[in-house]
């Protein structure tokens, strides 16, 4: 049965978000919804009769806010801004991202303090319920008045403008797929124009998409933190409860009651290998993993609270209040939105520096505690698993890259009446492009423990690490043996990471990771 998603006055939930934009889930306007878009019109259409100049009703826009715009000339005033603004240069960006920037910008219409009419916000949820995807491009937004471009690209598709992907992923003019889903093209009035793209909607949906796939991630990466603890025969003392209680971050007491739940039953931690003096201490990058995934879990709960309130919001500039004025306002500045954004990718880029220190260690014969040099099967014939790592440390590089705060930076634009903006879509886009890279780091980083783990003969690995490879051999990820193509084997294994599979193996075993 089809999701059904039924939109309010009060905003939506990340879940929603999720359901629409990745799994089509159908989008429904509530009877409350339609009557606060009714009322809010009657207020802008009451303005709109008014010789007095209202902003956004009967005026130009940005740096040309000042000219007065007759009756006569405002539905081509509506029409111009959308045709003008749809100025995106640069390849497609995801349906998925499309979907959300969609969805978000009609819960904002649905709200019904843009003052767009009824019929508007319906033609959005019926564009969305065809599986119309307007074509948007990767370059046009500066986060601010929100994502300009993207959203023309969207509202010049209701109009029944512009290039569009179909149901069946076919691109097409977007008056011919309107047509064959029995929708007609919106003729814009005042006002609905720019209520259509001025909002922070795409750098928001890719948030809240963000945090979804790094809930996966930091519970994978607890997982494979732990499974090279065991390849590499340290200690679990380390992640006592006693000891994270007494520096009382929630992050880091969650990693590592994960990692100690995936090492329950072990047979290879603290097992010191012959010759060798009992160890006191590991490695940073494995001593320290709660330290840094838990900073990261806690950055991702500051930036969810940031998603939760921008999705209760209703961003655009004027808004229709409830006293019944259209005034002026700052709210569509993606500064609170950037600014998390940008925390992620830094997190994140940390997170796949010390998974891949973990996998350097895994693979160094004078650190790893007796495992054979990178792995191989026959070092010196074998190279094993030495240019996984290259690949990895060419991940992680880029990911210090992409740390780079975007919101740092601002160009000014409009004639400087729009002289300081969030760039908050890049710190998104480059954030999507992190969190991928992140995932094919933990990927190798599981290829390497888990080959570690099966090379130590003789020792049994915890309950839950068994449970891991197995399903990772029974995903047809090879073990332990001579060197083979080795790109398929890294490309199964980042599939495994990014479909949840490996947080699905061990959950059986440990109960729900936080």
């Amino acid at each position: 049965m089809q999701t059904v998603v039924v939109l309010g006055t009060s905003g939506t939930t990340p879940q929603d978000v999720i359901d629409v934009a990745r799994h089509g889930a159908r989008v429904e306007l509530s009877a409350d919804a339609v009557a606060a878009l009714a009322a809010a019109r009657e207020i802008v259409d009451a303005l709109a009769a008014k010789p007095e100049p209202v902003y956004g009703v009967s005026t130009g826009f940005g740096a040309l806010a000042t000219r007065h715009i007759g009756q006569e000339l405002r539905a081509q005033l509506q029409r111009n801004i959308v045709r003008s603004h749809a100025a995106g240069m640069g390849p497609r960006v995801e349906r998925e991202v499309v979907r959300a920037l969609m969805f978000l910008r009609l819960k904002t219409v649905a709200s019904g303090h843009t003052g767009v009419r009824p019929e508007v916000a319906q033609t959005m949820a019926d564009v969305l319920n065809a599986g119309i995807t307007p074509v948007v491009h990767e370059y046009g937004s500066l986060g601010c008045s929100g994502d300009l471009a993207p959203l023309s690209h969207c509202a010049l598709a209701l109009m029944g403008e512009g290039d569009a992907e179909g149901p069946d992923g076919v691109l097409k003019p977007a008056g011919e797929l309107l047509a064959a889903a029995g929708i007609a093209p919106v003729e814009l009035k005042e006002k609905e124009g720019l209520a259509l793209l001025n909002g922070t909607d795409g750098m928001l949906g890719m948030l809240v998409m963000a945090l979804a796939d790094l809930d996966t991630l930091y519970k994978s990466a607890d997982i494979t933190a732990a499974l090279s603890l065991e390849a590499l025969l340290g200690t679990e003392k380390v992640l006592e409860p006693e000891l994270h209680a007494i520096r009382p971050h929630p992050g880091q007491a969650a990693a590592a009651a994960n990692m100690l739940a995936v090492l329950k039953g072990s047979g290879l931690t603290g097992h010191a290998q012959a010759g060798e003096a009992p160890r006191v201490q590991d490695a940073y990058s494995v001593r320290c993993a709660p330290q840094v995934a838990g900073a990261g879990r806690d950055t991702m709960a500051h930036a969810r609270l940031v998603a939760e309130r921008e999705l209760a919001a209703a961003v655009d500039n004027p808004v229709v209040l409830p006293d019944g004025r259209v005034a002026s306002n700052g709210n569509f500045h993606g500064a609170p939105v950037a600014y998390v954004l940008d925390f992620l990718a830094i997190a994140a880029a940390d997170l796949g520096s010390i998974a891949e220190r973990r996998t350097d260690r895994l693979l160094d014969k004078n650190r790893s505690h007796g495992l054979p040099p990178f792995l191989a099967d026959d070092a010196g014939v074998d190279s094993g698993l030495m240019i996984a790592q290259y690949t990895q440390a060419a991940l992680v590089s880029e990911m210090k890259r992409l740390a780079v705060p975007a919101s740092a930076d601002s160009i000014p634009s409009s004639a400087m009446q729009e002289d300081h903006v969030s760039m908050g879509w890049s710190a998104a886009r480059k954030l999507r492009t992190a969190i991928g890279n992140l995932n094919r780091i933990i990927a190798v980083e599981m290829y390497a423990a888990t080959r570690g783990i099966e090379l130590r003969a003789g020792l049994t690995p915890a309950p839950a690490s068994r449970a891991a490879i197995d399903a990772l051999r029974a995903a047809g990820v090879e073990g332990p043996g001579p060197d083979r193509f080795l790109a398929p084997d890294l490309a199964a294994a980042d599939a495994f990471v990014r479909d949840g599979k490996l947080v699905a193996a061990v959950e059986p075993v440990t109960g729900p990771l936080a």
